[in-house]
């Protein structure tokens, strides 16, 4: 934001930051079919204000000064094409008029941006994304002006901001005897039917009902078939906080239009939870999955989601302490009856009730889920596209309900068409093979990969299922879920195989004993040959087309946790693999252990088996060479 024109001392006309140049461009030439979200959005921020100035009152009741009834008006001039809305909250001083107004102030919002191409940017629903409803006025108005004063500071403190959002604003002072904000928009010709009365109402009623605030409007009368507005103002929303009201009493249409208000989105939920407990905590809580992931999801750091109300006052925003982490993407409120009224969230951190009410939602959230998951799966197929990555995260962090979200967990499989998700452990259990007690798996660094891995040949061979994990996060999740309903989890690169398992049969294991035996000079040849590269070598049953594969030790970390932890520039342990060689491949055969080229045949081996596992070659260039000579060499 930069400063282009100062007038007299108070008056400065600024450039809005260039994001919010871009939002402003989408709103006006993407989203006209939306127009009736400004005054949601409107009412919304009024709302929002009136509840932090109860909250700071708690502490400084001056800031009510002489007018402690908090309310919402709507007022509309139809010959002058005005919609005013006026709140009586906490106002803005200047500095934040100008931070408030002119930037948006969220980490990712360029990098979000530039992402949006083509259909994506006549999307109304990701707008939401950014808790930024005020510009949407833009999408009826060719001006909007903005009159407001702080609660507790003077008359002469009050703030006048005017745009016609082409990409500047001007800021200047003003006296305002009236605390709180009004936001006057001028419509567009187009929209000039938007400065009535009734119509207003009609928005309201349908948008904002729930809102705790009374909005007031003039009372309308009609004559000669237009509508005039009397004197005599009158409530036009029903004004109780819709959470405290019985769930026989809220009609599905009223829970969706109070997700939008808190979660600021502009699409329906995907689910909600609405729960009254009594007992030693009393609260209630109303909590949503959205439809689509936040764009700052992979801010851990970033304040997200639930709103905390004691006993139906505001307190604050982003209660973090209120669900775990890995609940970060939900939205909604909880209402304590038990909390102080000054909790602040150092308090939040060390509070008992709070460890309390935590623990409930949490709950309720994973019932919801699961209903989800079990009676609406397509539903819950979108939930996990957009979210499934975090809740991984909660098998780590929540061993409380560990076995919940291991039930909530879907994975891409050997017997799943694509590499979609789309496969849970109770189904696998479900298939697993007479003799099997083991759930396989397989990590790597994409489901591409994972399915094109050598380690699966053995178990194609025998249909034996095994899960493809491509995400990151999944190595979080096998390191701490060690089994499923009494079911361990075995990584198929690691460890050894338990022939019965994987349906050998007692002939078949004896002509594997034979080919190890035979196969006992080469073996300690490529032992001595590979060094410290390798903490073993031995024959494998695992292969059925590759030359070898490398796996690791039963308890060492996994090849692709290796790299993860390498790549992020963490210390971990080395690696050092075991090459297991397949006894009946053609290049297995042709290994003589007294060969002058046998050692560069041990290293192309093993390089062959790192590659073909997702590793990196410390020296290309020497693979390439060694290749190259063998290629050129006499068959031994």
């Amino acid at each position: 934001m930069t400063q282009a024109e100062t007038s007299g001392s108070s008056r400065e006309r600024l450039g809005f930051q260039a994001e919010v140049k871009q939002l402003l461009d989408l709103m006006i030439h993407s989203l006209y079919s939306n127009r009736e979200i400004f005054l949601r959005e409107l009412v919304s921020n009024a709302s929002d204000a009136c509840d932090k100035l109860r909250f700071e009152a708690l502490h400084n009741p001056g800031l009510f000064e002489d007018d402690p009834d908090l309310a919402i008006r709507i007022e509309c001039d139809a010959a002058a094409r005005t919609v005013t809305v006026t709140d009586n909250g906490i106002g803005m001083s200047r500095d934040e008029v100008i931070a408030n107004l002119g930037t948006i102030a969220k980490s990712g919002t360029r990098e979000f941006f530039a992402r949006l191409s083509g259909d994506e940017r006549s999307d109304a629903t990701l707008i939401g994304q950014f808790g930024v409803g005020f510009y949407s006025s833009f999408i009826v108005a060719d001006r909007v002006t903005v009159e407001t004063r702080r609660a507790g500071e003077s008359v002469a403190q009050g703030v006048r901001w005017t745009s016609d959002g082409a990409g500047e604003f001007e800021v200047e002072t003003m006296e305002r005897a009236a605390r709180g904000t009004a936001v006057t928009l001028h419509l567009r010709d187009e929209h000039a039917e938007l400065a009535s009365g009734s119509r207003l109402r009609a928005i309201v009623r349908r948008y904002s009902d729930h809102i705790v605030q009374p909005i007031l409007m003039k009372k309308l009368d009609w004559k000669d078939g237009s509508e005039v507005a009397l004197a005599e103002d009158e409530q036009v929303n029903r004004a109780s906080a819709l959470w405290a009201r019985p769930k026989a009493e809220i009609s599905d249409d009223e829970y969706r239009e109070f997700y939008k208000h808190v979660g600021h989105d502009f699409d329906d939920p995907l689910g909600w939870t609405h729960a009254r407990v009594e007992g030693r905590q009393e609260y209630t809580l109303l909590l949503y999955v959205p439809a689509h992931a936040p764009f700052d999801l992979w801010d851990r750091g970033a304040r997200h989601g639930v709103k905390l109300y004691v006993r139906r006052v505001f307190i604050m925003d982003d209660a973090e302490k209120l669900l775990p982490s890995y609940l970060r993407f939900v939205r909604g409120i909880v209402d304590s009856g038990d909390l102080p009224l000054n909790v602040s969230r150092e308090i939040l951190q060390e509070s008992k009730d709070i460890e309390a009410i935590r623990a409930g939602a949490t709950r309720k959230l994973l019932d919801l889920l699961a209903h989800l998951a079990a009676d609406e799966k397509d539903r819950y197929a979108a939930f996990w596209r957009e979210f499934g990555r975090v809740l991984k995260e909660g098998v780590g962090e929540d061993g409380a309900n560990r076995e919940r979200i291991a039930a909530l967990l879907r994975f891409a499989s050997t017997q799943a068409d694509g590499d979609a998700e789309t496969v849970s452990l109770a189904e696998y259990v479900a298939r697993m093979k007479p003799a099997q007690r083991r759930i396989y798996y397989v990590t790597a660094d994409s489901r591409s990969a994972a399915r094109s891995s050598p380690h699966l040949e053995i178990f194609r061979a025998k249909g034996i299922e095994v899960l493809l994990l491509g995400d990151r996060v999944d190595e979080w999740v096998v390191g701490h879920l060690a089994e499923f309903e009494g079911r361990p989890l075995a990584s198929v690169a690691r460890g050894g195989l338990d022939a019965e398992e994987i349906g050998e049969s007692a002939e078949a294991q004896k002509d594997q004993a034979a080919e190890s035996e035979a196969l006992e000079p080469v073996v300690q040849r490529l032992k001595a040959s590979l060094g410290e590269r390798v903490k073993d070598v031995r024959v494998t049953k695992r292969l059925t087309e590759s030359p070898a594969c490398l796996v690791a030790d039963e308890h060492d970390p996994s090849a692709n946790l290796a790299r993860i932890l390498k790549a992020a520039g963490q210390p971990g342990p080395q690696w050092q693999p075991i090459l297991e060689i397949n006894p009946s491949h053609p290049m297995i055969a042709r290994l003589v252990p007294d060969a002058p080229d046998f050692d560069a045949w041990a290293s192309v081996l093993f390089d062959q088996a790192l590659l073909a596992e997702g590793g990196q070659l410390d020296d290309p260039a020497a693979f390439v060479k060694r290749i190259n000579q063998l290629m050129l060499s006499p068959a031994t």
